[in-house]
């Protein structure tokens, strides 16, 4: 799916002002001796302030952390008095931005009235050291990886050399996994490199590899404030993985874990800030790995209104709004509201089905600076029928002192840090649901892209992702018309002409699915599903030597795909080429010794170079799976029962009969594989009579079938399934003999 405004996420803007006062707080006021009625008790730093200080401010302010200046000691503080006086008093400090209210945050950081006063006593009475005997010891903090040492540890393979002037950087790098296969991690620990010049860093999980293609060289990195992520099954946004400075890494509750895949790259795209002169910025990850998979699925849920961004030069009151009405009961988990220079007020909240309305956070004075992710205390439940609504102020005025503009200018939404942003993501848990009628996780991904497209009928990524959605439900007309709309907003984009040529293959027209498969890879020369793609409808159109092209660039792009192998040695076998076929089916094998078009045609290989002529048939099965963008969550196939694989077959007699092609019960079909199992002619007597009236939770689904019987012109060589992974998450390789 795109994600490019979680999903965006995108790139979330986790930006902290390093050169600004760190944090300044206290969760409880310390006790005081008694005093005479007329007279205040002294107040000392030894005795009253160090607590605080040491608590909660010593985090950031100590030697090596992104505050400018430490507060461990008298001297430290003296030195800064007036400072701390100001901000309290302002609330400028500690860094937390939201108001008071009934839902509770983690580990929220805010002084108490009382602890405010006790700072300007303090200051007022000349700033008193007090007795040595009440000094407490300083705080011990871990040095280096502070959830203790990684399971692994990805370092940046080349610095970024920040310049000296100019305006703020934005950076990613890419940490390659060097894994072979899947681990789930339980928590993520980011080390920015010089803390001073970061203002945030933030992890985004690309599982195709797409990124690499933005480096001018290997482990180089690419700049960009905003960033797409592309992966090709149904895996939407689930965890916040960011830094800023103070943050401290948490371990992830029971049963919630992120899914890292071999070949999976991490992108940590970075705010960075120029100190005067260059700095050397190289930064690492630490990964905690689990061996328990993910039993729950989170997903991030984003309300935005970018389009409504047209805020005249001096309004001071200009107001965007959103409002998404939940299709299904989640689990709030955390919220992140993000807003530019210009946010002033920025408020969400929740109107339950009864009419009750939840303030989630409001933010009555907006700071780019010290936004945050800001996590519940406990979940907070918003059952089917929640409305959850932004309502942000902006204010464009010469009053506003963080206005990058003077005189103010007319600003518009976009990515760029002189834009504006209105942009509210959740972290939601699906809840209360029946795991038989499929991941509830696409019933919100569905819902809420109908509502970005009523909202903005211009919003690609909305038709890009409700397409994917219709064609993960089998609806692949409907599908077709939303790739459409997509592809006629962005024309170049090769992931929507690629995805638009491979619905118009599942709806078996594979003619008019070429044209949008070489615009993919005019866009996009290396793509490997476009090429793969395309090599499978050439093949349908009995252009073999066509096929051949593409399915071997196919696997020079992707060497370990042991289909792109052995579709390449079927091309090369239909053209008669039969040693060069025998190397690749080889191959294929080599990667997957269960590989079953690779096997049987291998075994085929004698009886044509004898110049017997089997008589056989094929089918191809174009690889349309749900393609996304954005990905980070897990989804865990279940596997196909024995409904499941009745139910494909029952599907696929359907298919076929609406077409006027022979019935199942003739010749042409011998064999489905249907997840990995084998169905022979005896598994037709499980098949149901008539349609059921629903499909099976989750079931595999026969994405398309051109039986060769009949309509189709013969091929002596069957080709491997094109989808390595359906709509829907669950592998369906098949066959016909």
């Amino acid at each position: 799916m795109l994600h490019l405004r979680p999903g965006v996420i995108i790139g979330l803007l986790l930006l902290i002002e390093a050169g600004a006062l760190g944090m300044l707080s206290a969760r409880s006021a310390p006790q005081q001796t008694p005093q005479s009625a007329n007279k205040p008790a002294l107040v000392t730093f030894n005795r009253d302030i160090a607590p605080i200080m040491f608590r909660e401010c010593a985090q950031c302010h100590r030697p090596g952390e992104a505050a400018p200046f430490s507060l461990l000691t008298y001297s430290d503080a003296k030195k800064h008095a007036r400072q701390i006086a100001d901000v309290t008093r302002s609330h400028l400090m500690p860094p937390w931005l939201p108001e008071p209210q009934k839902l509770k945050f983690a580990d929220e950081l805010r002084l108490s009235d009382a602890e405010i006063e006790l700072i300007q006593r303090w200051i007022e009475q000349g700033v008193v050291e007090g007795n040595a005997a009440d000094l407490p010891p300083q705080p011990k903090f871990v040095e280096g990886w502070r959830l203790g040492k990684p399971d692994m540890i990805l370092n940046a393979s080349k610095p970024l050399t920040l310049p000296p002037q100019g305006t703020d950087t934005y950076w990613n790098f890419i940490f390659p996994l060097p894994i072979d296969s899947t681990h789930w991690v339980k928590a993520v620990e980011i080390r920015p490199g010089d803390k001073r010049y970061v203002h945030h860093a933030n992890i985004l999980v690309d599982r195709e590899g797409a990124s690499r293609q933005r480096e001018a060289a290997p482990g180089a990195g690419f700049g960009g404030m905003e960033i797409r992520i592309e992966s090709q099954v149904f895996d939407p946004d689930s965890h916040l993985l960011f830094w800023k400075p103070g943050t401290v890494p948490s371990v992830e509750p029971d049963g919630i874990a992120l899914r890292l895949d071999k070949g999976t790259d991490l992108i940590l795209n970075t705010h960075l800030q120029p100190s005067g002169k260059p700095e050397m910025i190289q930064p690492s990850i630490g990964l905690y790995f689990t061996s328990h998979p993910a039993t729950k699925f989170p997903m991030l849920l984003q309300l935005e209104n970018d389009m409504k961004l047209d805020v005249p030069a001096g309004d001071s009151n200009f107001l965007v709004t959103d409002d998404f009405t939940l299709p299904i009961d989640v689990d709030l988990l955390a919220i992140y509201p993000h807003a530019h220079y210009l946010g002033k007020d920025i408020q969400a909240f929740a109107t339950l089905p009864n009419g009750t309305k939840e303030t989630l956070i409001h933010i009555p004075n907006w700071n780019l600076n010290w936004q945050a992710v800001y996590r519940y205390a406990g979940p907070v439940h918003l059952p089917r029928g929640t409305t959850v609504s932004l309502r942000y102020v902006y204010d464009n005025s010469e009053g506003n002192p963080l206005n990058p503009n003077h005189p103010p200018a007319r600003v518009m939404g976009g990515n760029r840090s002189s834009d504006e942003m209105c942009h509210l993501w959740l972290q939601v848990l699906p809840v209360n649901f029946n795991p038989a009628t499929g991941d509830p996780r696409m019933v919100l991904q569905e819902a809420l892209a109908r509502h970005n497209i009523e909202k903005n009928p211009g919003d690609f990524e909305a038709h890009y992702n409700l397409g994917a959605m219709l064609q993960a439900k089998r609806n692949v007309d409907a599908a077709i018309g939303e790739y459409q709309a997509a592809v006629h907003l962005k024309p170049e984009d090769a992931v929507a002409n690629n995805a638009l040529g491979a619905a118009l293959m599942a709806a078996g027209r594979p003619e008019r699915a070429v044209g949008y498969l070489q615009a993919a890879l005019k866009a996009r020369r290396d793509d490997f599903n476009a090429n793969y793609n395309l090599g499978i409808a050439l093949a349908s159109e009995n252009d073999f030597a066509g096929a051949e092209e593409h399915f071997r660039r196919a696997a020079e792009l992707r060497p370990g795909d042991a289909n792109a192998e052995a579709n390449l040695g079927a091309a090369l076998a239909e053209q008669g080429r039969f040693a060069e076929a025998k190397s690749h089916f080889e191959r294929a094998l080599a990667i997957d010794p269960n590989q079953p078009i690779a096997k049987e045609n291998l075994e085929a290989l004698p009886k044509e170079l004898d110049g017997h002529k089997p008589n056989r048939r094929s089918a191809a099965k174009w690889n349309y799976s749900c393609q996304r963008r954005k990905s980070s969550a897990p989804f865990v196939p279940p596997k196909p029962n024995e409904f499941d694989m009745a139910y494909s077959i029952w599907a696929l007699r359907d298919w076929l009969g609406t077409r006027s092609m022979p019935a199942v019960s003739g010749s042409g079909f011998s064999r489905l594989m249907v997840g990995g199992s084998i169905w022979s002619r005896s598994a037709r007597t499980v098949m149901p009579a008539s349609r059921p009236p629903a499909p099976p939770s989750r079931c595999p689904v026969i994405d398309l079938v051109e039986l060769t019987a009949g309509l189709c012109s013969p091929k002596k060589f069957r080709m491997a399934c094109a989808s390595r992974v359906s709509p829907i998450g669950v592998e369906v390789p098949w066959a016909f003999t």
